[in-house]
């Protein structure tokens, strides 16, 4: 799991796309990206269909995550590179395992849920 020092360092040198700047709530909203993302299959290249990338790791994570947030997270994995919401994941989304939210006390915390997740993702991890 990510550090509150990792998260902390990565806040400072992640270049955000948004022109108001950044906006976090809670290091454990990044900890849910992170999860998300790595659950993923990974191209070689970044897919340039863009995606609701917050709203479906919301759903997953069961709270708000921003798009501060997925920024953040994708500029810690060692395997993500792109700029919001374009990365290098595939158009096959994953649903990842709720057992990846273990230990992220603010994980399902709000009333985020996924409704029909098998028109969103095409496998479950």
């Amino acid at each position: 799991m990510l550090s509150s020092e990792q998260i902390a360092k990565a806040k400072l040198s992640t270049p955000y796309g948004l022109k108001e700047g950044s906006h976090h709530e809670h290091d454990d909203c990044i900890r849910i990206a992170y999860e998300w993302l790595d659950a993923q299959m990974k191209t070689k290249g970044v897919v340039q269909r863009s995606r609701a990338l917050k709203h479906m790791i919301e759903k997953w994570g069961g709270r708000y995550v921003s798009q501060s947030d997925v920024e953040v997270a994708a500029h810690i994995h060692p395997e993500i590179f792109g700029a919001y919401p374009r990365y290098n994941i595939s158009a096959r989304l994953v649903q990842p395992n709720d057992a990846r939210l273990e230990g992220i006390s603010e994980a399902k915390t709000q009333d985020y849920s996924m409704r029909q997740p098998e028109l969103t993702y095409k496998s479950k991890e």
